[in-house]
């Protein structure tokens, strides 16, 4: 890659509205250092500067947690798009103790009774925190709209919500890192077959993702709608080619490696005399 090259997440920024994925090819690689064995090659170099990185976001938050920073990624895609892959691939490169990860399921009936950012703020990462969420606050406006789960006028009315509520993260010191998994029908059709066919993945299927992949058309317009309404350079959505695993757990840890450059952290200042306190040790 050349140095005068511009940012992975500069690259892969989700364009402007309106989005059409259709136009996104999901099998392209930008800014890959090269095929599948030159791009893993990279993952130890960037491991390193990763976890350096989270160990001080992680100390900040142990040692001033009212100024801490926090960082939040939220990972969405369509059936086998990879999220759980990224979650064992790219933020199992840093010290487990400073990641929060909660994975969103149906909601429960507890769920249900409150509003639907209510369990989202239960499950945000405390201070110095390296949060993930697997799927998220925008299932409300994806499977809440394309199933029926409740009126149109509801989830349209979810979009300004979610805007505000991502506004209100990045003014306490958040910083918003969104990927879109972007897979093909193929690609998705092949990762299905593959669950059936070995005994070790399959308890990796579920036979209601053939239901979901029946409705991929309304998926992609929902899809669009949320990544038109709900990009906000605050809160930016990154759409990742994911047909290709490598380079998907690549292009997201780059870019949070990006994301954590730019917040230009450093280690917290000692809250003691280091001379008096070496004096002591010398002594002890």
């Amino acid at each position: 890659m050349a140095k005068d090259s511009p940012q992975l997440s500069d690259v892969l920024r989700c364009p402007q509205a309106p989005v059409d994925l259709n136009n996104i090819n999901t099998g392209a690689t930008p800014q890959a250092p090269g095929d599948k064995e030159k791009t893993l090659k990279e993952f130890a170099p960037m491991a390193e500067e990763l976890s350096e990185l989270q160990e001080r976001l992680f100390a900040r938050g142990c040692t001033n947690p009212d100024e801490a920073r926090r960082v939040l990624v939220i990972l969405q895609g369509l059936d086998t798009a990879g999220k759980g892959g990224v979650v064992r691939h790219v933020f199992g490169l840093v010290d487990p103790q400073g990641i929060h990860h909660h994975s969103f399921k149906a909601p429960t009936d507890e769920e249900l009774k409150h509003d639907f950012l209510w369990r989202v703020r239960k499950a945000l990462p405390g201070p110095g925190m390296l949060g993930v969420f697997d799927r998220s606050h925008y299932e409300d406006v994806l499977v809440a709209r394309v199933d029926n789960l409740v009126e149109k006028k509801v989830w349209k009315e979810r979009y300004g919500l979610i805007n505000e509520f991502e506004l209100e993260l990045a003014a306490e010191g958040y910083n918003i890192i969104k990927c879109f998994l972007h897979i093909s029908p193929d690609i998705q059709k092949e990762r299905l077959q593959a669950r059936l066919d070995s005994p070790a993945k399959y308890w990796k299927y579920d036979p209601s993702d053939l239901d979901t992949r029946s409705k991929w058309p309304d998926y992609l317009a929902a899809y669009n709608d949320l990544l038109s309404r709900c990009n906000p350079d605050v809160a930016p959505w990154y759409i990742v080619p994911s047909d290709h695993k490598w380079y998907r757990n690549w292009a997201v840890g780059r870019i949070l490696l990006e994301t954590m450059r730019s917040m230009r952290l450093t280690w917290p200042p000692a809250g003691f005399d280091v001379a008096e306190e070496k004096e002591r040790l010398s002594n002890a």
